[in-house]
């Protein structure tokens, strides 16, 4: 096995936690004897500082040529004006579009040993295992905006084509195949009339799936069970924006933000890799950002771009082992535990996987 992989550091902690999950990946390769190539590449504010641009053309083609790309983050207090024209989120959004990576996924298990990590009660986060497919290139963030020429009111649209629907249902489908078999797709349908075109399509698309269960639900209904009865949810589909909000929702129930990967998909199988988290400025260059979110994100890019499904298994393994022995990052940190930086941490899960 010989693969190419671009890392995009971007802003804030990303430099951080990619350099982890490079390293993890690293001392994988090594012990299993196959060969990563690691190319970096400017993103975000840094390229906006650099060159002017958040997605610089070459970075948008030596990702294009890669196998699959490990991503950070962008953003910060030095870039944040709402009305500049050019801003950190831009490269983001480029990469969905550029490389077609309409599918997001996000994986929420709940484990037991992180238990005090989260503000929920444990018994209502018992058995929570559940995959997030969020469609990512359509819906209200790419549709058409403005303002009034006077700057007294504004539009953002909201457009869903039915081949856009099909492919990312498709996605869900074939992943509650490999699970529990039970597709939940979240939608408006009750006001919007992208999402009623979104419902008609689940209708038609479920049926190419007869032994996987399929209902609709609105997404306040969502927003609420996903805190109520968490453990009841397989594979959750929806659009963009309500896909964003239901995410960083669902963070709450692992516990925290830093540990929750995601894989943003192509229909080939490249994909882009990252965690959910965002730059942290505040924390960022301290050696105390959490980054096993980026390290399962690494797992996840095994998994799905390079086919490597059990030296994915190995990562995830290791990140539980670690948990397992007590050792903990500042943002997960519990009474007794053996606090580990950003570095730390990440030397722990490399030499796990080494000896695995």
């Amino acid at each position: 096995m010989n693969a190419r992989i671009v890392v995009l550091p971007g802003d804030g902690i990303g430099v951080e936690v990619t350099a982890e999950a490079e390293k993890v990946l690293q001392a994988l390769a090594g012990a299993r004897g196959y060969t990563l190539s690691f190319e970096h590449a400017l993103v975000g504010g840094a390229a906006i500082d650099a060159l002017g641009t958040a997605l610089p053309e070459q970075t948008l083609e030596l990702c294009r040529g890669a196998d699959a790309v490990l991503f950070g983050a962008v953003g910060g207090p030095k870039w944040d004006d709402p009305s500049a024209k050019v801003r950190p989120e831009q490269g983001l959004l480029g990469l969905r579009k550029g490389l077609g990576l309409f599918a997001n996924l996000r994986p929420v298990r709940f484990n037991p040993i992180l238990a005090d990590a989260s503000s929920i009660k444990p018994e209502v986060l018992a058995g929570t295992d559940l995959i997030f497919v969020r469609e990512l290139t359509g819906g209200v963030y790419f549709g058409k905006r403005g303002r009034s020429e006077d700057g007294t009111s504004a539009f953002d649209t909201m457009t869903y084509s039915v081949p856009e629907i099909e492919r990312v249902l498709r996605v869900a489908f074939r992943l509650a195949r490999e699970r529990r078999k039970h597709v939940t797709s979240v939608d408006k349908a009750n006001v919007l009339e992208t999402s009623r075109l979104w419902r008609e399509t689940v209708r038609r698309v479920s049926a190419e799936y007869p032994d996987v269960t399929c209902e609709n639900m609105l997404v306040d209904s969502c927003a609420m069970h996903l805190i109520r009865r968490p453990a009841s949810f397989d594979v959750i589909v929806t659009e963009n924006m309500f896909g964003d909000i239901l995410t960083d929702e669902a963070s709450m129930l692992a516990g925290s933000m830093g540990l929750l990967p995601s894989a943003s998909l192509a229909e080939s199988r490249l994909g882009l890799y990252e965690p959910i988290h965002g730059s942290a400025p505040d924390i960022a260059g301290k050696g105390i950002a959490n980054p096993l979110a980026a390290i399962l994100s690494a797992a996840l890019l095994l998994r799905y771009s390079l086919g490597l499904t059990d030296e994915a298994q190995t990562i995830e393994r290791a990140v539980d082992e670690a948990l397992r022995r007590g050792y903990r990052t500042r943002d997960i940190a519990q009474p007794g535990c053996a606090l580990l930086g950003t570095q730390a941490m990440g030397d722990l899960i490399a030499e796990l996987v080494a000896k695995s």
